[in-house]
């Protein structure tokens, strides 16, 4: 996903430690390369699921993968959960159906039409999120730059819509409108559940929820050895590296810096769908791909720009500023949280 991370706007406070200027090489460029990793690793365990699908069904790689992820992430947080309010309850169960629409909607897309055309359809949820909630007319501009590329990526083939298949574009679509809805109750149970208490509570949900649909299709299948070990890579690919690895970058890296390097994962997906699925890519798709690409970017950008001036200002009048107290520099707002939690349950 891109991302566009979250729907509110960007505080002018960072959750991240700034990077020295004189930083080593490790320094600068650690926490980019573990965001990178991270993306590879989700979309090259999409690409092991398409491997899955014939054994499984999209149905039943999507059971195995959330059931994996949620009993990995149960054992490692180890949530509580006494103490939380029927509020409290509702967001984190949003949160759950969230996720296992998008992720249902994603993998029947993928079963479908090429897993980089199918990431890029997917982005355009939480870009047009992003564009919506922003409210700047510059927006516009990358939203029209968007359209194009899937203007351009609908010639796939030279048949047009055709050479897709329109439902595998249905459910690409329809897995962005659901990334744009886990993205806000993303940030919502971020700031009700600490740490990722929310986020496994919420895999649980999500993988009970999937559970009815991928027995009904893969029925015994799902406990084949095989087939139940490579769902587990499947879901520490997707799931648990993933977002073990932008933790541990997001304690180096600005927010907003990592949601531009999210938005590289179309490119990283259209990799994969050629490395391991064989689906090449011809010149048109390519451009697509990168015109969507360009537009996600430019959408952070100019969402964190205007809070990037008005720090500068108030650094340059030192005199106006009010007194931070400690714990604002730390506590991560509810788009940050949003950040945080963003890709451990997608694709």
């Amino acid at each position: 996903m891109p991302a566009p991370s979250a729907p509110s706007a960007p505080t002018s406070t960072a959750t991240a430690t700034a990077i020295p200027a004189d930083g080593s090489f490790r320094d600068r460029f650690g926490p980019v390369a573990l965001v990178v990793t991270a993306g590879v690793s989700v979309q090259f365990g999409a690409a092991l699921a398409v491997l899955l699908m014939p054994k499984a069904g999209a149905a039943g790689v999507v059971t195995l993968r959330l059931a994996a992820a949620a009993l990995v992430l149960l054992l490692v947080c180890r949530p509580k959960v006494r103490g939380y309010s029927r509020s409290d309850w509702s967001t984190v169960v949003w949160f759950g159906v969230t996720m296992a629409g998008m992720n249902g909607f994603f993998y029947q897309s993928i079963d479908r039409i090429p897993l980089g055309p199918a990431v890029t359809l997917e982005v355009l949820g939480p870009l047009v999120l992003s564009v919506v909630v922003s409210r700047r007319l510059l927006n516009l501009l990358w939203a029209g730059l968007a359209l194009a590329g899937v203007v351009l990526l609908s010639t796939h083939g030279g048949g047009g819509l055709g050479g897709l298949d329109p439902l595998g574009v249905a459910f690409a679509l329809a897995a962005g409108g659901m990334w744009a809805a886990y993205i806000v109750f993303s940030a919502r149970t971020g700031r009700r559940f600490p740490q990722a208490d929310g986020l496994a509570l919420a895999m649980a949900v999500a993988a009970v929820l999937s559970l009815p649909l991928g027995v009904i299709e893969a029925g015994s299948a799902l406990l084949h050895p095989t087939t139940l070990l490579l769902g587990l890579g499947v879901a520490l690919m997707s799931s648990v590296l993933p977002y073990t690895l932008e933790l541990l970058a997001l304690r180096r890296l600005p927010a907003p810096t990592f949601a531009i390097l999210m938005s590289l994962e179309p490119a990283i997906a259209a990799t994969a769908g050629f490395m391991i699925l064989n689906q090449a890519l011809s010149a048109l798709d390519a451009a697509a791909i990168a015109l969507v690409i360009v537009a996600s970017m430019g959408a952070v950008r100019s969402q964190t720009r205007p809070a990037s001036r008005t720090e500068s200002r108030a650094q340059a009048r030192p005199e106006s500023r009010t007194e931070v107290r400690p714990e604002s520099r730390t506590r991560p707002s509810g788009a940050q949280a949003g950040v945080e939690e963003s890709s451990a349950g997608r694709n």
